[in-house]
């Protein structure tokens, strides 16, 4: 092994050894950053900023996301092209769920009907209004309100001081009888025994006016119990049906001829309708009229035609006689009334549920021209009447739907078909 003397002149040929290697590791290090920086310049001209391995997955997905979307607008289009034409096509499975109903448009026999606003009323032969004859105190209350009650059910109970002094009259005047009719006419003169028998009369005429019923004067005399002519007696009802009206407080003082209650029969009820003279010259006693409801259509006929217009209206009242089930009915209660008259005629008609309104209010109808296959049609709507609607704008034998309109007519909403657009 050698031994190597560190001279001035060695560490300076070291040093410069040292600085120029140096120089070179460094020099080598920019330009491998430079090429670095130059190769990512020239990618991203080229748009490939990424990895080739990135790149080729985005390129993948890009293609997948474009296939998915050129499924949706041949659909859409598909759909929209169907939808401006208008056309709702139903399998017979589908028609069947719904309802859907079709026949072919042919003339139907109409009577010619006359349209008019009509109110409902209690049928006044039905109805018995109950009052008091003389002034007296109500006592207590036995009915309400829209209670049902039968023939002679009490009322109400009343209490007056005329009612007791008849009472009272009544009571003496029946005794004085008994013991004249017991002695008989060949031993009391014929005066005193007519007298006796005619106060007799009279005071049960009197009470019996008065409000007490020939049963409740019979028991009030049979009892004998003068303590009972204290001027109470009981209103009855006078017929079955429904407490229409009362007023009246308990306590309340009443006088005569005030109402108390209103008991009527509401099974059939009065409809008035009004009438132009003109519309009323095609109309006759027991003509049939249609009443139209909230709860559906009521038939009836005409009771009688007043002769007499209305000086504001300048109109003819029309009473009709309605049945009256299930209550559905109430007076008070506004309805359409449809007149039949004593025309007929063969018109193009369908029945009502087959017409029905755009979404611009026109009148349409939907028909059937290719089999499971529905269009919406604008028609003219000339009258309606008997359930059926006279109509224009079709030929005769086209297939209408007469059942499950309303279902066609949301599914060409929801479509946004305009009929006025085609």
């Amino acid at each position: 092994m050698k031994t190597i003397f560190y001279t001035p002149l060695l560490g300076m040929l070291l040093l410069s050894i040292v600085t120029s290697v140096h120089s070179e590791t460094g020099h080598s290090e920019e330009s491998h950053d430079q090429e670095k920086r130059q190769k990512s310049h020239d990618e991203h001209a080229l748009g490939g900023s990424h990895e080739p391995h990135e790149s080729h997955e985005s390129h993948e997905s890009h293609e997948s996301h474009e296939s998915h979307e050129s499924l949706e607008p041949r659909k859409s289009h598909e759909s929209h092209k169907e939808d401006e034409e208008g056309v709702i096509e139903l399998s017979p499975e589908q028609q069947k769920t719904i309802g859907v109903v079709v026949e072919p448009l042919g003339e139907q026999e109409l009577v010619a009907e006359v349209r008019a606003p009509g109110e409902v009323k209690l049928n006044a032969y039905n109805t018995v209004k109950v009052t008091t004859r003389v002034s007296a105190q109500v006592v207590k209350r036995h009915a309400g309100l829209g209670e049902q009650v039968q023939t002679g059910q009490p009322l109400v109970t009343l209490s007056g001081v005329d009612m007791a002094e008849a009472q009272g009259a009544l009571m003496v005047a029946d005794q004085e009888w008994r013991r004249v009719k017991n002695l008989g006419a060949k031993v009391t003169s014929n005066r005193r025994y007519t007298k006796a028998r005619v106060a007799r009369q009279l005071a049960y005429a009197k009470v019996n006016a008065y409000g007490m019923t020939p049963q409740s004067i019979d028991a009030f005399l049979k009892s004998g119990d003068a303590r009972k002519a204290n001027g109470e007696f009981q209103l009855l009802a006078p017929r079955d049906g429904t407490i229409a009206h009362e007023e009246f407080i308990e306590g309340a003082l009443i006088e005569p001829g005030h109402v108390l209650f209103t008991v009527t029969d509401e099974t059939t009820l009065w409809v008035e309708a009004r009438l132009t003279p003109q519309q009323l010259a095609g109309i006759h006693q027991n003509a049939t009229a249609r009443v139209k409801t909230n709860a559906g259509w009521l038939t009836g006929s005409v009771s009688q035609l007043f002769h007499t217009l209305d000086e504001n209206t300048r109109t003819i009242a029309v009473r009709i006689t309605v049945p009256n089930p299930g209550d559905v009915l109430h007076p008070g209660e506004f309805v359409d009334v449809y007149l039949q008259g004593e025309q007929h005629a063969s018109v193009l008609a369908v029945p009502e549920t087959a017409v029905v309104r755009s979404s611009d209010g026109d009148w349409q109808v939907f028909i059937e021209e290719h089999e499971n296959e529905f269009r919406a049609v604008e028609v003219k709507v000339l009258e309606s009447n008997s359930g059926y609607t006279r109509i224009e704008g079709i030929k005769p034998g086209t297939r209408v739907v007469t059942q499950g309109t309303f279902f066609l007519q949301s599914e060409l909403a929801k479509s946004g078909f305009d009929i006025h657009n085609h």
